[in-house]
C-alpha cells in the first residue's frame, strides 16, 4: 500500500500520517510507502524513518509526478490555502486549491490502477441566506474564494470518480477544535485559539462577539474520519461523492464555560474581546446548525461535548492545568 498526503506537514496531515503509521495498514494492506508533501515539516517527521518528505508546491506539475507516481494506491488530500489567507490573496488561493487540486487529479488519473482519494472539503462551501438547520439537501452556496475553490474541487473528484480515473470522496470539515501549535491564517483560527493560548497560559484575543457560534470537530475525531471514509467502499457512496461531516454546535459563550468547567475560571479569564472586522465579516458566512443523517448512517461519528474535545486536546498534548 503506497500513500501519499498532501499537507502532510501541517498539524492535521502529519497527525493522519501517525495514525496510519501505527495502524500499519491502510484498508487491510500492509503500508509499505508513506509519502508527505509539504512546504515545511515539524520535527518529528524528521525521526519517522518509514516516513518520505518531500518540501514542494501541490500546484507544480513535476512535483506531484516525483510524490505520486504509476503506483500510488491511496490519496489524502489536505494541502491548501486556508480561508483567510485565500480570501486575502485570491491568486494564490487560485493557484493551490484549485490548479494545485486539478493537477494532482490528472497525476492520479496516469495511476496503472486508479488510485482512492479523501479530499478534504469545508462546511464553507455554504452561505447566503441559510435554513435554520443544514442538512444533505442544502446546496451548497460559497460566500468566499476558499469555499468557492473547494466546492469546483469537489465536483472535480465527482466526475473523475465517474469517469473512472479514481475513486474519490469529498468530506467537508466543520471548524477543527483544539489545533495544536500556532495560530494559522485560517478566520476560524481563533475557535482553537481561546481553548489553546489559555491552556499554554497565554492570553488569547477572540475576534468574534461571545454569542458566534462554531460547527466542530476535534483532531481525533476528522483523523478517525479521513481513515474510514478511505476504507468505506465505492458502492456506499454512489453518485454523491461528498459529505457533511457530524460536528457539535457551540457558541463561543459555551466554549469558554467548558474551558472553565475543564480547567477554571482563572484559564477561561485569559480571553479577551477584540473585534475584527474581516474576521467577523467571513464567519458570519457559515453556518453552524447540521443535521447529518447521511453521515451517521455510513459510521462516521462526532465528539460528544466540548468538554470532551478540551480534556483530548489536553491528554494529547500533554498538558497539565
Amino acid at each position: 500500500m503506497k500513500i501519499l498526503i498532501t499537507g502532510g506537514g501541517g498539524f492535521l496531515g502529519f497527525r493522519l500520517a501517525q495514525a496510519l503509521l501505527a495502524r500499519g495498514q491502510l484498508g487491510g494492506k500492509p503500508i509499505t510507502s508513506l509519502t508527505l508533501l509539504d512546504g515545511a515539516f515539524p520535527p518529528a517527521a524528521a525521526q519517522e524513518p518509514r516516513l518520505r518528505a518531500v518540501t514542494g508546491d501541490v500546484s507544480d506539475a513535476k512535483t506531484l509526478a516525483q510524490v505520486c507516481p504509476p503506483d500510488t494506491d491511496a490519496v489524502f488530500h489536505l494541502a491548501a490555502v486556508v480561508s483567510g489567507a485565500a480570501e486575502a490573496d485570491f491568486d494564490l488561493g487560485m493557484r493551490v486549491n484549485l490548479k494545485g487540486t486539478e493537477l494532482l487529479l490528472e497525476t492520479m488519473r496516469r495511476c496503472a490502477t486508479p488510485p482512492r482519494l479523501v479530499y478534504t472539503s469545508s462546511v464553507a462551501a455554504f452561505g447566503g441566506v441559510l435554513p435554520a438547520v443544514l442538512d444533505d439537501a442544502t446546496i451548497a452556496n460559497p460566500q468566499t474564494s476558499y469555499g468557492t475553490q473547494k466546492v469546483i474541487g469537489e465536483y472535480l473528484v465527482s466526475d473523475y470518480s465517474r469517469k473512472g480515473f479514481l475513486d474519490g470522496r469529498s468530506l467537508r470539515l466543520p471548524t477543527i477544535v483544539v489545533r495544536a501549535g500556532k495560530p494559522n491564517a485560517a478566520a476560524s483560527s481563533f475557535a482553537s485559539g481561546i481553548l489553546r493560548e489559555p491552556l499554554n497560559g497565554e492570553l488569547s484575543e477572540c475576534p468574534v462577539a461571545p454569542e458566534t457560534g462554531v460547527w466542530l470537530l476535534s483532531p481525533r475525531r476528522v483523523v478517525d474520519a479521513f481513515i474510514h471514509a478511505w476504507e468505506l467502499p465505492a458502492d456506499a457512496w454512489g453518485t454523491q461523492r461528498w459529505l457533511n461531516l457530524p460536528g457539535i454546535t457551540a457558541s463561543v459563550a459555551e466554549m469558554l464555560e467548558a474551558l472553565k468547567r475543564v480547567a477554571g475560571a482563572k484559564v477561561a479569564g485569559r480571553v479577551v474581546f477584540k473585534p475584527d472586522a474581516r474576521i467577523q465579516a467571513i464567519v458570519k458566512t457559515w453556518p453552524v446548525n447540521f443535521r447529518t443523517p447521511r453521515a451517521l448512517q455510513m459510521g462516521f461519528r462526532a465528539d460528544p461535548d466540548v468538554d470532551t474535545v478540551i480534556r483530548d486536546y489536553l491528554a494529547d498534548e500533554r498538558i497539565k492545568v
